[in-house]
Formats: C-alpha cells, sequence, structure tokens
C-alpha cells in the first residue's frame, strides 16, 4: 500500500485528481466509481478540469435494492447529479436496482466487469471497515451479490433520506474479488470517524471482519487519508 497523508478533504480531492490525470495519460480507458459524500470533492474536481470521459466506461460499486435511477435517492442519480451531467462517459454501468431477477442482475453486472476491466477502482471505507456494501463477513470470494446493510451503515446513510425508515435495508453490490480484479486501487477517507478502520485496513490482520483488510493483498493500491483518518495508524 501507499499512503499519502494530506491535510484536509481540498488536498485529498486534488491529490486523487492527479493520480486520474496520469492513469488516464498512461492509456486507462475503464474507471471504477463509488458513491457516497467522500467522492463527491473529486468530482467536483473532475467537472471543473479538462479531462475528457467521453471515450471511457465508467463501472459504479453498487445500488441501493428498490430503488431504480430516477429515484433522487438512488445512486444512479447520484453520479448524474454529481458527475455523469457534467461529464459523460460512453458507457456507464450501475448496478441494477429494479430487477425483477436479482440472481440475472449479478451475473449480467460480472460479466460486464469481466468484458471491461477496471483499470482504476476508486473506493471509500465504511467505518465498519466495509468497501463498496461489503459488510464485514462478506467472503473474499464474492462477486456481484444482494446485500443486507448492517445497522451501523443504515444509520450512517440515514443522513440522505427524510425519513430513517426510508433508508432501504439491502442493496446490489460488487464483490470483494470484484473490486480487487481491478488493475489500480485508489481509496480516500476524511476524517476521524474513518480512523479506526483506516487502522484496521492497514495495520490489521487480513480477515473477513474488516473487508477493507484484503487490500492488503493486491499489488498496487493508494490510500489518500487526512490527518484525521490517520489519527490511530
Amino acid at each position: 500500500m501507499k499512503i499519502i497523508k494530506v491535510k484536509n478533504v481540498e488536498e485529498s480531492a486534488q491529490k486523487a485528481l492527479e493520480i486520474y490525470q496520469n492513469v488516464l495519460n498512461n492509456g486507462a480507458r475503464v474507471l471504477g466509481l463509488a458513491t457516497g459524500s467522500t467522492p463527491i470533492p473529486l468530482y467536483q474536481k473532475f467537472a471543473d478540469s479538462s479531462l475528457d470521459f467521453s471515450n471511457l466506461i465508467s463501472i459504479n460499486l453498487d445500488e441501493y435494492l428498490g430503488l431504480d435511477g430516477q429515484d433522487k435517492q438512488s445512486y444512479r442519480y447520484f453520479m448524474t447529479e454529481n458527475l455523469f451531467q457534467y461529464k459523460p462517459f460512453k458507457y456507464s454501468y450501475v448496478p441494477d436496482g429494479k430487477s425483477g431477477n436479482y440472481e440475472v442482475a449479478t451475473k449480467n453486472y460480472d460479466q460486464i466487469i469481466d468484458d471491461n476491466p477496471i483499470d482504476l477502482q476508486l473506493l471509500g471505507i465504511g467505518r465498519n471497515g466495509h468497501i463498496g456494501f461489503n459488510e464485514p463477513g462478506t467472503s473474499f470470494k464474492s462477486t456481484t451479490h444482494i446485500v443486507d446493510l448492517t445497522q451501523s451503515t443504515i444509520d450512517a446513510n440515514a443522513r440522505f433520506f427524510e425519513k430513517k425508515s426510508d433508508v432501504p435495508t439491502k442493496a446490489i453490490s460488487m464483490g470483494i474479488a470484484s473490486v480487487m480484479s481491478a488493475k489500480k486501487i485508489l481509496l480516500i477517507a476524511t476524517g476521524e470517524s474513518k480512523a479506526e478502520a483506516i487502522a484496521a485496513m492497514v495495520n490489521g490482520p487480513v480477515t473477513e471482519s474488516v473487508p477493507a483488510s484484503i487490500l492488503q493483498q493486491h499489488s498496487d493500491v493508494t490510500i489518500i487519508i487526512d490527518e484525521a483518518a490517520a489519527s490511530k495508524l
């Protein structure tokens, strides 16, 4: 793991932008993207930059079950609002949260990943060490699958919904093996609330109880963390 320590969120986004500029200059064509509050400053940098994504492919990590792309709380809608409307891709893939057959939906998403190997996968990290929606206990061998979200994840996501009862309890997520198949991985974490998860990911044992710990076994991982997130290293 390569760890880059920065002072604040603004600097983390700038460092991440520089990494993307470099990989795109070196021929990257498939970007694995993430949602949540962590990547928003980076997506704002993308929108303000001269980067051209029009011949690239994006593949998102996950989507809430039961929400279609028109729902304002869906991750498809999030991506459109925060990135795609400013920087459209040639193709943008997000898991189908409204599929009537989730076995088919997960297999189809695995095929998309197989057909379009990810050059750089962007990750955040949950307070419990999850990546994507791969909660503690998820098999390291998992590919795209349906996830029962833990209460801590539901609580963390509640701030995005009008009522806590509106927060979905299930999601469709790229699996850990899918994430690990990316050629390069970039994880960004900021804030003291992520400090314990970062310490467990970097210094703890590789264990399915901390899904992000598997990143220790990837050959090309960059971690960008601010001072608060690095406070327990």
